[in-house]
């Protein structure tokens, strides 16, 4: 999983929801420290979106506790604008601090900024399409931050559709591309992958959202 978003604000928290999944990023939301808590202790997250002004437990003594076992990278959210809120998120840990109201856009760009900080050689391999994530280093696919059997050739024609998304591929390219141009399989092999592609991907590979057909020509990842 991507992000864990701690925000009690249910207007603020749905939007920076939406907003990181629609970016590629898989996310879940608490509304609670303690919760918080209790998420950061059973699943792995890159990163740490959490907001100052919590009910019960703030998200300063919250940040305390988590950083004894965890060192993700944490942007704090906040109203209270004085330096020494500021001061304390970072003594504490926090590695940004963003003040509220903020614009989504912004908030986008320091999370970019923080992850490329911390990791940046996964970065650069990775791929994202709303909820859809690959790994090309490890070669690993997560939906929902939940991991799909997705392996060989399979795999390959996946990454790259998605290096070249929002273009149709022409068939006789992606076949090269993947079982290169002096192979002799049959070019029938690449219709039977995509469909089993889309079976493991998409919610109704009947009516695909990552991978399209166009009608003679090819395929086409993305909207």
């Amino acid at each position: 999983m991507d992000i864990l978003l701690v925000e009690d604000n249910e207007e603020l928290g749905q939007l920076i929801y939406d907003f990181l999944q629609s970016s590629g990023y898989s996310a879940d939301w608490v509304k609670s420290a303690e919760d918080a808590l209790l998420k950061v202790s059973s699943d792995n997250y890159r990163l740490l979106l959490l907001d100052v002004m919590l009910p019960g437990q703030d998200g300063f003594s919250a940040l305390a506790r988590i950083r004894k076992d965890h060192n993700m990278p944490v942007l704090m959210m906040s109203a209270r604008t004085d330096d020494d809120s500021k001061i304390l998120g970072m003594e504490t840990g926090a590695d940004d601090y963003i003040e509220k109201p903020f614009s989504v856009p912004v908030l986008l760009s320091k999370i970019k900024a923080l992850l490329r900080r911390a990791y940046p050689d996964h970065e650069n391999n990775c791929l994202t399409y709303r909820n859809l994530r690959v790994d090309v280093g490890a070669r690993k696919v997560t939906k929902d931050g939940t991991m799909i059997d997705v392996a060989g050739k399979e795999f390959d024609i996946l990454v790259y559709l998605m290096q070249h998304k929002d273009r149709v591929v022409d068939k006789n390219e992606l076949f090269d591309e993947v079982w290169g141009c002096y192979s002799d399989t049959e070019m029938s092999s690449l219709n039977v992958y995509i469909r089993w592609l889309r079976e493991k991907i998409e919610t109704d590979p009947k009516e695909p959202e990552f991978i399209k057909t166009i009608w003679r020509v090819g395929y086409k990842f993305g909207e």
